[in-house]
């Protein structure tokens, strides 16, 4: 009990100092956290995927295109049991900021794939009996304002000219990490207006949404379709909906690196902050160490205090900065919405984040001790505060 009432006393000497120390140890934690946050809500799209689900795609990039004639031929695959085409659409609602992911589907087979979309019965009838008609996700919706029933245009870049839409639903997601964010119409409205003004982009879909009944099957199923079009103008590349969501995350891969390296190198920067405290502190109380030499303290006992304070510092700014980390992610999920489906904050990132602030004390007193227990008695009452 003396022992953690002198290391608190220690800690309390220079309180502005042991003040400023917490505070960038608890700035540092709860951006380690955050960092860590915003990286799981990268890949949370990925883990919402279903392992029933396969996608196939343009072989070269998502960007080229498949004849809708494929779709045929991939439902006679043994073990398919559904297959839905999709679009990516692009476009502008008001302005470029206004950023959200707008896709042209088959409605009625794609919907069935994803039960964790949930739609009022009326609202997809509705849905489904209008050419022009949209739903849109509850954040989406929520963003900016709309309602079932308003009418909005959306300007076309891939399909140019303006295109005006009916929202006749608003779905929401039936776990804490679906797609809430998204803008889904009918590929029907699209295809019509493309063999008017460009047959030769008519019949051409980004990819095929295909529900199997075996997920165990999903690489065989896989290989099977994409031999079926070997060779062919264009060939398809099919994998499983969580690594098609995968393949989107990489081509922000810099931008998640980067963020990792940001990541270790906030603990780093706080771990230099924090030796230079202890170092401050163990350079001052030189004399006092040999003081406590004289008066029978051993060498185990003298760093024991010096490991103490460091680790009293290093834990108290650790257990602050992760309780600033709940509000700050509140804030984010309120401010990325639109982008983020979910901002997961799972038990690994405060064992990461408590496990870091614990190895930043330890190793802040590693140096401060080391040269407590080399100064001789002498030595130590030689040294002038």
């Amino acid at each position: 009990m003396k022992f953690f009432k002198l290391t608190f006393r220690n800690a309390g000497r220079h309180k502005l100092r042991t003040a400023l120390t917490v505070l960038g140890m608890a700035i540092a934690v709860m951006a380690f956290a955050v960092i860590r946050t915003a990286i799981e809500a990268w890949y949370s799209q990925a883990s919402a995927s279903s392992p029933n689900r396969l996608v196939a795609n343009n072989n070269v990039s998502i960007i080229f295109t498949l004849p809708i004639s494929y779709q045929s031929k991939i439902a006679a695959v043994p073990g398919v049991t559904s297959v839905a085409h999709a679009q990516w659409f692009g476009g502008v609602y008001v302005d470029p900021k206004n950023f959200f992911p707008k896709f042209a589907i088959e409605a009625e087979p794609y919907l069935a794939m994803y039960p964790e979309f949930s739609l009022p019965p009326d609202q997809k009838e509705a849905f489904l009996k209008e050419r022009n008609a949209a739903i849109v996700g509850r954040k989406l919706a929520d963003r900016f304002g709309w309602q079932v029933g308003d009418q909005v245009r959306i300007t076309g870049d891939i399909f140019p000219g303006d295109w005006d839409f009916v929202i006749r639903g608003i779905y929401t997601g039936m776990k804490d990490n679906t797609d809430e964010g998204s803008w889904l119409f009918h590929y029907q409205y699209i295809d019509e207006r493309m063999r008017q003004e460009s047959p030769g982009r008519a019949g051409q879909v980004g990819w095929f949404m295909i529900q199997i009944d075996d997920p165990t099957k999903a690489a065989e199923i896989s290989g099977t379709i994409d031999a079926l079009f070997k060779n062919s103008a264009a060939e398809t590349k099919t994998q499983t909906e969580e690594a098609f969501a995968l393949s989107f995350i990489a081509m922000s891969g810099s931008i998640i690196v980067g963020m990792q390296i940001i990541s270790v190198m906030v603990i780093a920067i706080i771990l230099l902050v924090l030796a230079n405290t202890m170092a401050m502190t163990a350079r001052e109380r030189t004399s006092e160490y040999a003081v406590l030499k004289t008066l029978g303290f051993s060498a185990g006992k003298i760093v024991a205090l010096i490991f103490g304070e460091s680790l009293f510092i290093a834990i108290l700014g650790g257990a602050l900065g992760i309780a600033l980390t709940f509000p700050i992610v509140g804030l984010m999920k309120v401010a990325m919405s639109a982008f983020f489906s979910a901002f997961p904050l799972p038990p690994l990132t405060f064992i990461l984040a408590g496990s870091s602030a614990i190895l930043v004390g330890i190793l802040a007193a590693l140096f401060p001790a080391s040269k407590a227990m080399r100064t001789s008695i002498v030595d130590g009452l030689r040294v002038i505060d």
